[in-house]
């Protein structure tokens, strides 16, 4: 124990407490804020993926249409540029939710991902986006005898592999079964896309302001007027929200969602050597079965982005920089690197950090509109964000132009998920809850009395 201790240790000696991902050479400077009171047809509130693409999108609509997107720090600089780089077609958190929740138009859900997955590879294609984009698939691994059935009988669209089988694609002892999904997950550079989605807007004429924080909404006249910090308000026709984890401008929309915050560690890059003694030709992105699950995937220069485990919950749903670093998950996450790859013994981190997710009840996003139709609002995705904030885009637009399509008629958007009670409700419950479910992986998946209460409630607590 002391001399795996010692290893961990030493792992973590020289890590950089920042975002591996934002820090890379070619990040953009950042834009000059909003210096005076103006207008536009279109005001979007947040610069990360589901501000982006609705700012994108509605000028690919409408070229004629004045965008101006409108971000309190920089682009990319939250949740978009710190997270692992999945880009999944789920929009409903997986399949086993998504039938859960919407039976009857899970098939629709799962065509219009696949879609939605095609449309944001197109897009990187079409404005020469470099984010490494590779359409890897997953793999998802049992490193439990329980979670071996649970992947059997769960397989859906993947190659159920037995050992031998999964670890033949990626070598480890702790690897049971997996399957494996080709089709429907890439893998991307999440920082890089955001800086080219923003690139690619500007390129059509949207107009973007950083350092721009927004305070306030409220109805003026036919429009929405937008208050901001500096004190220039913003005349809008419309506007889209893509706050997500951040406190909603909405009374309607403050308790359906909480920020948790979720802790990633960055390698130094594999020699060929340690590439060669764990295999991953496939260089899928990868997750574990668990309650509590790890995410894993390779970058560009052979790095490993080793993430998930905890999932940290603070009073008040308080989105504070002094969360980003957690010394004791930190050190979690590297022993469990070492007992998952023991052959990479001797392998440093680079970057550690941490940031915050929108949970919300059902574990998928949903939307909605408040201010007479003129503001429209997707929220909670998740952590499945990187792919389903295109989708959240669409229906935004879909929504404010008043257009009855296959999006707006889903049960998916036209109902919201049940929203968290206040404090101190909401921490005692969500403790709980992360209590549980660590437990729940402790006894072969069996869940106590509390989750399956919310199981009974339709509480998506499931992962």
């Amino acid at each position: 124990m002391a001399g795996r201790t010692s290893a961990v240790h030493r792992s973590l000696a020289d890590t950089e407490p920042g975002v591996y991902w934002l820090e890379q050479p070619g990040r953009p400077p950042v834009r000059p804020p909003l210096e005076a009171r103006t207008a536009a047809d279109l005001v979007v509130v947040g610069g990360g993926y589901s501000g982006l693409w609705t700012a994108l999108l509605a000028k690919e609509r409408d070229p004629g249409r004045d965008v101006l997107l409108l971000e309190a720090g920089s682009i990319g600089w939250a949740a978009s540029g710190r997270n692992g780089g999945f880009c999944s077609a789920s929009l409903t958190h997986g399949e086993v939710n998504g039938l859960a929740r919407w039976p009857h138009e899970y098939a629709t859900l799962h065509r219009l991902g696949l879609e939605n997955l095609d449309a944001i590879e197109q897009a990187v294609d079409r404005y020469g986006i470099s984010c490494d984009f590779r359409r890897t698939g997953e793999l998802t691994v049992a490193t439990a005898p329980h979670q071996v059935e649970w992947l059997r009988e769960d397989s859906g669209e993947g190659r159920f592999l037995d050992q031998d089988e999964v670890r033949a694609e990626l070598d480890s002892p702790t690897y049971l079964a997996g399957v494996l999904d080709t089709d429907e997950t890439a893998i991307v550079d999440p920082a890089r896309l955001a800086w080219g989605l923003a690139r690619a807007a500007e390129s059509l004429g949207v107009r973007i302001a950083e350092r721009t924080r927004v305070t306030g909404l409220a109805r003026d006249g036919a429009g929405v007027r937008v208050d901001t910090a500096s004190g220039h308000p913003v005349r809008a026709r419309h506007v889209a929200l893509g706050t997500n984890a951040f406190p909603s401008l909405l009374r309607r929309t403050s308790l359906h969602t909480v920020p948790v915050y979720d802790y990633v560690l960055m390698t130094e890059p594999l020699t060929a050597a340690q590439l060669d003694s764990i295999g991953w030709r496939s260089r899928a992105g990868v997750g574990d079965s668990g309650n509590q699950f790890h995410y894993y995937r390779l970058s560009e220069d052979n790095r490993i982005l080793w993430g998930g485990y905890d999932a940290i919950y603070h009073y008040g749903r308080r989105v504070n920089p002094l969360h980003d670093q957690r010394p004791e998950t930190f050190a979690r996450l590297a022993e469990h690197f070492f007992e998952t790859f023991p052959q990479l013994e001797g392998l440093r981190f680079t970057h550690r950090w941490g940031g915050a997710i929108d949970t919300c009840t059902r574990f998928s996003a949903f939307f909605g509109t408040a201010i007479g139709d003129r503001v429209a609002y997707a929220l909670g995705y998740t952590g499945l964000g990187v792919g389903a904030t295109r989708f959240g885009a669409e229906v935004m637009l879909d929504l404010l132009d008043g257009r009855p399509t296959e999006r707006t008629a889903l049960e998916m958007v036209r109902r919201k998920p049940l929203p968290f009670p206040p404090e101190p409700l909401a921490y005692t419950g969500i403790q709980l809850t992360r209590w549980s479910l660590a437990r729940a992986d402790e006894r072969q998946g069996r869940r106590n009395l509390w989750l399956r209460s919310l199981d009974r409630l339709g509480l998506g607590f499931d992962s």
